[in-house]
């Protein structure tokens, strides 16, 4: 009636026009036609035809052409585009059983329709046609490719449909039949071949049916009467209790003694019972193969009757067929009820035996295993994966076989009390039965009640993870694909993670729904994750989702992407990845913009830049990695010192710290200064928080190591260094202590009032205590050692002869000789610096030697005076290196490798040799063989060492016999200052070399 609608009103319209209402008619088909999924590529072909008229007929309707044949050809195309849309939408509606099992007249009416429009572009008088020829070609080639075109069905349909018909036609009732041929109408419909859904299509299409009987002829009514009836007999259509019912309504008549076959049963050629039994025209069976090898082996007649006889001319024995068959699964059903006794037996040999003999039954065919189901065996299986050895390998592939054949028998051996809890304990057993578990495993969980009670069975994640790693690669990949079953649940996939298989989770965090990762994000925040895990999250992409949560989450979406980021970002490798991923500015942002909004954003982000900061320091950084690349970022980060809670002023700090230890740490130091650093952080020196406070006192170190000036420490004051004084008194943290200690040896000794308010507060004996009271055996790396000796150098300055009193009298010199030979290069430049200080007052301290009066002969024995100060000395009141025995480790000290640990131990050395002491100085250090280490320093790449060197070598060589005995060792190294040297160091090199006569003192070196 439509149809006829639209062309009683396209009659009633101008031609032109007519055509114009059918290229959207066309337009509308063909939009049609390509989304149709059912014969996807006949349809998406047709639809390609009609795309290539639409322009044809849009180039026609726009000129002015004779209506006669406008109008028909419109008429023509009307119709078959309305009927061909029809088609397509019945093709979208209908069942896929019911579309397949019509697949060839759909394809056949899809043809059709393709031809007749090609057929009318067939009546368009050309010639009268005011269009350009471009146009005519196309639609001569529209006209020749229509009525060529063919629609066939896929091979997998056509398969299909003969099967159909074979069963049909034969009315061959096998329900093995039955269910091969539902099993290809899955595989080609791609229907799940699972029973619950094959059941849902079968009960469609007869629904399907029923309606299309009602509009359709008998003979076609008949036929899917027919085709339902084949079907019906596949298990698929079936309930489990249905076929239940039917095997022990069977299995009761039977007996219970299998029966020998009949002779009818038994080829004539071969002797043996038949599986596909053919007959002759004279009524002679065979079996199909033999016979057929028969004659085509070159025989012509029946080897019975010797009547001739054609392979074209045997048919299919249906009825015997299915006598044989009958009788094949009568005893079949006997031999598998007859095992149960076999079974139970208490020999575990007979029961392997039993076990085995199931399992060359359940090899063969589908009936078998259903057979065994059926005789509820598999509660008995279960129970024998209690026991050990072959009993338990064979129960588990047997069950790992009936597992494959339906959901049912899934869920049927699931149920089992135990079945589950058993098969996940049997992952941790050998390699082969670890296999066969989670190859069974790996089964039920293709069943979607099955597969989450799977996932709750205690350890069962974990043992699967560690599969992962398994030598047998089939258990590996077996494991792999259960795990990804089991993903289906947010809860195993955070136990997965939990045992560090992440995958399922990153899939998640990547691309889950907003609350998906918002609860896979929070679930990582929570985890304790090793170095390995935290490594392979960064390698297999978590760092990018968490960044964007990070940046354009909600503010708890931060807060939990930023607790992740914070734990993973502890791994120096993650934390340099963030870097080179600009990770930097987002967290900068928000620490700057979330101090009111949300505190714990603000220190998780603190948090962050704290471990990215300690990332930088690792020795896989790159060298020229900055953190903060702008002055505006340096100031405004440490300007949040002052205004943050204490959390937050702590990762702040240990972020600044770490910076002022990479490579450009000059340059951070500087800008540092320059914001006046030094004194935001004095107040911190004193913070309640122990963390903030010991974070200020080791940054305040490192600010003051490597300044230019003083004028950064003006603003230290009493308060602040009895702060100090309190940490090294009182802290627990050695570093805070030592670094305590480093502020006090880095303090400008000028600043005279600093240590006087130090010795005020009873610092000195504090101080000392570090490396005397026996710690003077420290490691060379105890920076508490370094740092101490190194403070006590600023109360040994010879301009204050009082505090050295103080210091000889702590007993601190032996141990400082002591360090010289056992401390660090540090330790060892800082006690040389101090014993060169002390020497410089021991001149003036020591005690002359009393002129002996009266009688020679009655006057006591003459006191023995200090050889260098031509007096009495001792360690304590004069502080003389001779009598403290330094002078020898002094000596050893001019040849380690740190050039300013030998230019300390140089300038002790020195004080011996000042003035009228020149010449008993100059024994004392030669017979403590000291002269040829000073010689060999001239070699030294540091200039101001050379420079040294030669001011005390010039001292030495004064001496005649200095100059006899060393001066030709000291030309060759000499004329190398003199060639190599810089301008101050060449011309002392020369000096020297005239006062060894080696130069005149005219030369031009001069």
């Amino acid at each position: 009636m439509a149809a006829a609608n639209l062309i009683a009103n396209l009659q009633l319209i101008p031609a032109t026009e007519a055509i114009t209402k059918v290229v959207e008619e066309i337009k509308v088909t063909a939009r049609a036609a390509r989304d149709v999924l059912f014969e996807r590529e006949s349809f998406s072909e047709f639809s390609s035809f009609l795309d290539r008229v639409v322009p044809v007929l849009t180039e026609i309707s726009s000129k002015n052409s004779p209506s006669n044949t406008l109008r028909r050809v419109a008429d023509e195309l009307g119709r078959e585009s309305k009927e061909a849309r029809k088609l397509a939408s019945d093709c979208n509606q209908k069942n896929r059983v019911y579309l397949l099992v019509n697949c060839r007249r759909i394809l056949r009416r899809l043809e059709s329709s393709t031809k007749k429009i090609g057929r009318a572009l067939g009546l368009l008088d050309l010639a009268s046609l005011e269009i350009s020829a471009d146009v005519k070609d196309e639609i001569g080639a529209l006209i020749d490719a229509m009525g060529r075109a063919e629609f066939k069905a896929a091979v997998a349909e056509e398969e299909v449909l003969e099967n159909i018909e074979r069963g049909v036609h034969q009315r061959n009732a096998d329900r093995a039949y039955a269910n091969r041929l539902m099993s290809l109408i899955a595989d080609a419909l791609g229907i799940p071949p699972e029973r619950a859904a094959l059941k849902r299509e079968f009960e469609e299409f007869k629904r399907e049916v029923a309606e299309a009987q009602l509009k359709k002829d008998q003979a076609e009514a008949i036929q899917m009467d027919q085709i339902i009836a084949l079907l019906s007999r596949s298990d698929a259509t079936l309930s489990f209790k249905e076929k239940e019912s039917r095997y022990h309504s069977k299995r009761g008549s039977l007996g219970n003694q299998p029966l020998e076959p009949l002779q009818s049963f038994y080829c004539p050629i071969t002797r043996d019972v038949m599986v596909d039994p053919v007959v002759t025209p004279m009524g002679q069976t065979f079996e199909r193969s033999a016979i057929e090898k028969w004659l085509s082996d070159g025989n012509v007649n029946c080897p019975l009757t010797m009547a001739p006889l054609e392979i074209g001319l045997l048919r299919p024995n249906i009825t015997l067929r299915k006598s044989i068959e009958e009788w094949k699964e009568r005893n079949t059903v006997i031999l598998i009820a007859s095992m149960r006794s076999q079974l139970g037996s208490e020999d575990e040999q007979v029961v392997v035996q039993g076990l085995g003999r199931l399992l060359e039954l359940c090899k063969e065919d589908l009936s078998k295993r259903e057979f065994v189901v059926l005789e509820n065996y598999v509660p008995v299986f279960v129970g024998f994966l209690k026991r050990k050895g072959l009993v338990r390998t064979r129960t588990l592939e047997l069950l790992i076989m009936l597992a494959k054949d339906s959901s049912e028998n899934k869920e049927m051996i699931a149920k089992v009390d135990n079945t589950i809890v058993l098969t996940v304990q049997l992952l941790a057993k050998s390699i082969g039965e670890g296999k066969l578990a989670v190859a069974l495993l790996l089964e039920l969980s293709k069943n979607e009640e099955v597969c989450s009670h799977i996932g709750r069975v205690q350890g069962c994640i974990l043992l699967l993870v560690t599969m992962l790693n398994s030598d047998n690669a089939q258990a590996a990949n077996d494991a792999r694909e259960l795990l990804e079953n089991l993903s289906f649940s947010d809860q195993n996939v955070v136990q997965m993670a939990k045992a560090n298989y992440f995958t399922p989770l990153l899939q998640r965090i990547t691309s889950g729904s907003e609350d998906v990762k918002l609860s896979m994000v929070t679930a990582l925040s929570k985890m304790e994750l090793t170095d390995h895990s935290k490594a392979d999250l960064f390698e297999n992409g978590v760092l990018p989702p968490l960044l964007h949560m990070i940046e354009n989450g909600n503010t708890e979406t931060k807060i939990v992407a930023g607790i992740s980021l914070q734990n993973l970002s502890s791994l120096p490798k993650n934390g340099l990845q963030m870097i080179r991923d600009g990770a930097v500015r987002p967290l900068l942002h928000l620490v700057y913009h979330n101090s009111i909004t949300s505190s714990s954003l603000q220190e998780q982000m603190a948090a962050i830049i704290m471990n990215l900061a300690i990332s930088a320091t690792n020795s896989e950084a790159d060298s020229t990695m900055i953190l903060l690349d702008s002055d505006e970022d340096i100031f405004h980060l440490f300007s949040l010192v002052n205004l943050t809670r204490s959390t937050v002023q702590c990762s702040i700090l240990r972020a600044f710290l770490a910076m002022c230890q990479l490579s450009s740490a000059v340059d951070m130091k500087a800008k540092l200064r320059q914001c006046s650093a030094i004194q935001v952080l004095i107040p911190h020196c004193g913070a309640n928080n122990p963390m903030v406070r010991a974070n200020a006192i080791k940054l305040m170190s490192c600010l003051l190591d490597d300044r230019d000036d003083d004028t950064s420490v003006e603003c230290v004051n009493q308060t602040c260094l009895e702060n100090v004084l309190t940490v090294i008194k009182t802290s627990n943290d050695e570093e805070e202590i030592a670094a305590a200690l480093g502020i006090i040896s880095l303090l400008p000794t000028a600043y005279a009032h600093f240590t006087q308010w130090l010795l005020d507060a009873g610092a000195l004996p504090i101080i000392t205590s570090f490396f005397t009271n026996g710690n003077q055996n420290m490691s060379s790396e105890n920076h508490l050692t370094e740092n101490a000796v190194g403070a006590l150098c600023r109360f040994t300055i010879s301009a204050r002869p009082d505090w050295q009193k103080k210091v000889a009298n702590l007993g601190v010199i032996p141990t400082l000789v002591l360090l010289l030979g056992s401390g660090s290069s540090l330790t060892k430049k800082h006690a040389a610096i101090s014993l060169a200080q002390l020497s410089e007052s021991s001149t003036e301290l020591t005690r002359p030697i009393e002129r002996r009066r009266g009688f020679m002969c009655f006057a006591p024995q003459p006191e023995t005076g200090c050889p260098v100060h031509n007096g009495m000395c001792s360690i304590e009141s004069s502080f003389c290196l001779v009598e403290a025995n330094a002078v020898e480790p002094l000596v050893r000290l001019l040849g380690d490798r740190e050039s300013g640990t030998s230019e300390a131990s140089l300038l002790a050395l020195m004080t011996l040799i000042d003035g009228v002491k020149l010449q008993s100085g100059v024994k004392v250090i030669a017979e403590a063989n000291g002269i040829m280490p000073m010689i060999r320093l001239l070699s030294s790449s540091s200039v101001e060492l050379q420079e040294k060197c030669l001011l005390v070598l010039e001292r030495v060589f004064r001496l005649e016999e200095m100059k006899r005995n060393y001066g030709a060792f000291a030309q060759t190294p000499l004329v190398e200052r003199t060639q190599r040297g810089s301008g101050n160091v060449r011309a002392l090199a020369a000096r020297l070399l005239a006062h060894l006569n080696v130069l005149h003192e005219q030369s031009s070196y001069f």
